[in-house]
Order: C-alpha cells, then structure tokens, then sequence
C-alpha cells in the first residue's frame, strides 16, 4: 500500500516537472518574439541591418516619430476606435437579441432560422457578389461599411444561445408576472447576467475590427474614412519604396524601413493590450459559454 503511494507521488511529480517544462516552453515561443519585435522597433537601421544581441547598442525613437508624425495618422486613429467600438456593441446587442430569440423553444419558424443562419457559416457569396451588393446598398466610401456587414455571426448567436439557457427562467417568469415585457427582461434581466458572454464576444470582435484593413482596401476609397491600419499598410509601403529606391531623407542609418515596419506593429497592437485588462475577468468566465450543456 506504502508503495503503490510512492508511486503515486513520484507520477504526479513527474506530471507536474512535464507541464512546468512544457508551458515555460510555451511562454518563451511567445514571449521572445514579442520582445524582440518591441526592443527592434528601437534599434536603428544600421543595427537592424548588422544585426545585435538581446539589446542593441544604439537606441532611436525615429522610427515611431516617423510613424507618428504623418499628419493622417489621428484622423485615421479616430476612424479605428469609433469603427471597433461601435462595431463591437452592435455586434455583440445584434447578436445577442437574436440568440435571446433563438433560445426560446416557443419561437415560431425556429428551426427555419436555425437552418438558414448555418448555411451563412459554410457557404458565402464571394468577393465580386458582396462587392455588387455593398455597392447596391450604398455603402461604398460610407463608414457604415464598417458596422452593417459585421452585425451578424451565428457562430456568435450561437454562443449566446447556450449561455441564455442557463440562465434560471424562473427569474424571467417573475419579471413577467410584474408585468415586464420581453424586451424589459432582456435588457434589464438578462443583459446584466451576461457579462462574460459580452465581454468575451466583444473582446474578440473589437479585435477583429482593429486589425481590419481588408474593408478599407475593398469599399473606401476616400481617405478620410481610412482606418488606421490602412494608413499604416500605406507608409510600409512607402518607405519600403523609398528604400528600394536608395533614397531615405531622414538618413537611412538611423530610421529604415523594417524599423517602421516593426514599429506600426507595436502601435497597432498597443491600445487592445491596454483595453485587454479591464476585461479579463470577464474574459475567463466567458471562456466557457458553451462548453456546458444540460
């Protein structure tokens, strides 16, 4: 008996000496290129180009005032931040709506929806038929090209869908009984209880919406509704033309093309590791919406 714990206990060591060596593993294949794409965004262009150590000798801030001096940059900030964060609300409000609906089983014409809302999820239209559509309704150069086409995925309703069965429908009854309507329950009930979901969701979709360029690319041509990360695509593709030219006139040796390349990354990414934090204790519980069926 004495034994077979021994063993027991040498197995769960060694278990635990497995998953510790494994996650540092893990942590260091993303750690290190993160750090190394921060600490290069410093680094000048002759360093870049003879390359250094853990840290460069010499360090410059010309290639983020190269990036940040660009008189369109802020408007195209703005037009970031707006075309996530409202674009995050009302996809996650669409989404939710329509899986409050889809949860209850007394809903008319159902399984209907149900059928055609997957069909969306394996088959789409192609580029050149959305683009006609986009155009037939009047969304091209408009910024609500951003918000419209991104309202619905069912793949999100879905998540949605799961997570509002679990909630008690005796809370719903006695709202009911009070004289609420179903719309009063949804926002007044069953919003508030569904924190993870909406922060889990919105997270990944403000994500999405961040890092869009390919809209821009497609359906804006006016540059003033140009997100940020159409602006950035732009002064790489400058300074990766000027650099091929062999002409630089903030001196090659200090501010290069990779620099500014590496240096749009980390400004892009910035403001999600910010707004990350505040939504991480949501994020956890909402990790697992779905994973649960009764």
């Amino acid at each position: 008996m004495i034994k077979k714990n021994k063993n027991k206990v040498k197995n769960g060591r060694t278990f635990d000496v497995i998953n510790i060596v494994l996650l540092l593993v893990f942590s260091a294949l993303i750690v290190i290129p993160v750090y190394n794409i921060v600490v290069s965004s410093f680094a000048t262009g002759t360093e870049l180009s003879n390359g250094f150590g853990i840290f460069p000798s010499k360090l410059t801030l010309g290639n983020y005032s190269h990036v940040l001096s660009d008189p369109t940059l802020w408007n195209a900030f703005g037009i970031s931040v707006a075309k996530t964060a409202i674009g995050a609300v009302t996809h996650v409000l669409f989404c939710a709506l329509m899986g409050y609906g889809m949860s209850k089983t007394y809903l008319k014409g159902r399984k209907f929806y149900s059928v055609l809302a997957i069909i969306t999820m394996y088959f789409a239209g192609g580029m050149v038929p959305s683009f006609l559509l986009i155009k037939e309704l009047g969304l091209l150069n408009n910024f609500l090209v951003y918000i419209i086409p991104g309202l619905l995925s069912y793949f999100d309703v879905i998540l949605f869908f799961n997570f509002f069965r679990n909630i008690p429908t005796s809370l719903e009854e006695s709202a009911k009984m009070d004289g609420a309507s179903e719309f009063q329950v949804f926002w007044k009930i069953v919003l508030p209880l569904s924190k993870p979901a909406l922060a889990t969701i919105g997270l990944f979709n403000g994500v999405g919406q961040w890092n869009d360029f390919y809209t821009a690319l497609l359906y804006i041509n006016d540059k003033s509704l140009y997100p940020l990360q159409m602006r950035i695509y732009q002064i790489i593709e400058q300074a990766q033309i000027t650099a091929s030219k062999g002409f630089n006139p903030l001196a090659a040796s200090i501010v290069s093309s990779q620099g500014i390349q590496l240096a749009t990354i980390v400004v892009t990414a910035l403001p999600i590791l910010i707004a990350y934090p505040f939504l991480q204790k949501y994020f956890v519980g909402g990790m697992m919406i779905g994973a649960v069926k009764e």
